[in-house]
């Protein structure tokens, strides 16, 4: 059977892991290569993008490492670069990196707001300006992008700053997939909902009394029964990749396992 992304070229952001097990940029990195893609793998963290390159050369597949600070222009830039010198083309650009930090506007201090936003928001508007030239010059392409239900609805704890930017990244989407759908260039948001991730194993605990209770308490929110993981994640980037999905373009696609059914009115 042929692959789903034989033949293309991915840039994933945010490739690495937070911390020990599988992030969302991780499995998606590794399930685009499983599906034939060739995969540039890009992160902050060299050690954690090295892992995922590694999970993946050993597999059979190909992958290129690149150590970039995506809120960066010029790293941005020559990332992109990078990525045409070694492979001539890029498909996918998938946008994965992001942050979190817990609080309301009293607590969160101004210079954290101001990281967050530009990690979160910031980054896909660089990776986009450097990447949708080369998208347009080919016939098309397809950039995902990961929000979250944060930017609809209240994940039980205050997180103003990750609500905010995740709105924002709404809204950039849906702006690139008006604005390129002439260019058959889509754009697509994957929303997930309480993932069991290594990011909220960190950054998110703190807002729970330990990250044991945390696990329950929001395992039990979901109607399933259990969180998601970083593969439901990257399945439903794998589809958004593929030709599969080649009239879909500007959808805000939850992946939550039916907790936002018991959100709305």
């Amino acid at each position: 059977m042929r692959k789903r992304l034989e033949d293309k070229v991915a840039i994933v952001t945010g490739a690495g892991s937070s911390g020990p097990g599988w992030g969302n940029g991780k499995a998606c990195a590794v399930q685009f290569a499983r599906e034939g893609a060739r995969v540039f793998a890009v992160d902050i963290n060299l050690e954690s993008a090295n892992e995922t390159g590694a999970i993946i050369n050993e597999e059979g597949g190909d992958c290129v490492v690149f150590r970039a600070d995506v809120t960066d222009s010029d790293a941005v830039a020559q990332l992109v670069s990078a990525c045409m010198e070694v492979y001539g083309h890029i498909d996918v650009l998938h946008n994965n990196v992001g942050i979190v930090e817990p609080g309301g506007p009293e607590k969160i201090q101004e210079e954290n707001w101001d990281r967050l936003i530009d990690v979160n928001v910031k980054s896909m508007y660089l990776t986009c300006k450097n990447v949708l030239p080369h998208m347009v010059e080919a016939g098309g392409g397809s950039v995902i992008n990961v929000s979250s239900i944060a930017s609809f609805f209240s994940l039980g704890y205050p997180c103003v700053s990750y609500s905010a930017s995740k709105g924002a990244v709404n809204a950039f989407t849906r702006n690139i997939a008006t604005q390129y759908a002439k260019n058959h260039i889509r754009c697509n948001a994957i929303l997930p909902g309480l993932m069991d991730t290594p990011l909220i194993r960190g950054a998110v605990s703190g807002a729970y009394e330990d990250v044991e209770a945390m696990i329950a308490e929001r395992d039990a929110l979901c109607p399933m029964g259990k969180m998601g993981d970083a593969w439901d994640v990257a399945n439903t980037a794998v589809f958004l990749a593929s030709d599969e999905s080649h009239y879909i373009t500007g959808i805000e696609l939850i992946v939550d396992g039916g907790l936002t059914l018991t959100m709305r009115p």
